[in-house]
């Protein structure tokens, strides 16, 4: 048996899906630094930036207003939700709990997908579904029982932060239901990157959070993460054009795993078993979702052009 060696897109591809690993733990860092809000102000203005610089400035005039308004409002938000979520987390250990809420996306972009087509749906996509829940529950719960009682007592010790993050991977999963169909082909990320960061700004203006302090170490923290971030974005941007997008969408469902593994290392967090356990279930449950579909070339194509954009 060959097997053909990855193309330089493919692998370009497999390095923005491990930039995009790295994000939670610098996100949460660039937080501790200079601020929940400030500090995503900042995080996602170097982003833009490095963007521009790499993809060049995007006439808006080539995309349709609906992709604009609609896609553009849903990006917003998610980056928002998220970013502040993880900033906003009673500690890096809930933190974590936030980003594993947030790996919902995909088994809920799979559910989007199959429950807005036509077609006959695979069994196994509902219990992938529920496996993923389930797991974030097991995430969440922590070396407690599983129960009603204990979700309650411990997403009650921050309320916002929770609604923030299990909302972000709704509307990321609408926002790749949404770009697959209105974005006809074209990627406004350099401008979605510049309105989040607007955005954030006028969010910061507009709060009571406290000045940001800047030292030698905390600006190459967030020059780090700012280009890790961008040069994650555009190198999926040109791995979609070339590579092998049926590896780098299967590829892409093990995030969870490896962001979570680079975070623990990275905040120096220790998790238990029962926490890599609620990652597997929230992996596991993801990756059945997108192969229940694979037989079904309709609703795998539209599954890729969601992961694509």
């Amino acid at each position: 048996m060959i097997h053909r060696p990855l193309n330089p897109a493919t692998l370009l591809g497999i390095a923005a899906i491990l930039l995009w690993s790295c994000l939670i733990a610098l996100t949460r860092n660039i937080a501790e630094l200079f601020g929940p809000i400030g500090g995503a102000a900042m995080l996602y203005s170097v982003s833009a930036i490095a963007l521009v610089m790499v993809m060049g400035l995007p006439n808006w005039e080539q995309f349709s207003t609906k992709y604009l308004l609609i896609g553009g409002a849903l990006f917003v938000c998610y980056e928002i939700f998220l970013s502040l979520a993880l900033g906003m987390a009673n500690d890096r250990h809930q933190a974590m709990e936030m980003a594993v809420i947030n790996y919902l996306w995909p088994a809920l972009t799979v559910l989007l997908t199959v429950m807005t087509s036509r077609q006959k749906v695979s069994l196994w996509v509902y219990p992938s579904v529920l496996l993923a829940f389930i797991g974030v529950c097991w995430c969440i719960s922590g070396d407690q029982a599983l129960s009603v009682s204990v979700l309650k007592q411990n997403i009650a010790t921050n309320p916002a932060t929770y609604l923030m993050a299990f909302s972000a991977a709704f509307i990321w999963a609408f926002y790749c239901h949404a770009t697959a169909n209105l974005s006809e082909g074209k990627n406004a990320i350099v401008l979605f990157f510049i309105a989040t960061a607007i955005t954030l700004w006028i969010q910061y203006f507009l709060s009571n959070e406290s000045g940001m302090t800047f030292s030698l170490s905390s600006v190459s923290m967030l020059l780090l993460a700012g280009v890790v971030m961008g040069a994650g974005y555009a190198c999926w941007n040109y791995a979609i054009l070339k590579g092998d997008m049926v590896l780098l969408a299967t590829f892409s469902y093990f995030t969870p795993v490896i962001s979570t593994l680079f975070s623990s290392l990275f905040l120096a967090v220790a998790l238990t078993d029962s926490f890599w356990k609620g990652v597997a279930m929230v992996t596991v449950g993801s990756l059945i979702c997108y192969w229940a579909t694979r037989k079904s070339p309709d609703k795998r194509q539209a599954i890729e052009a969601s992961i694509n954009d």
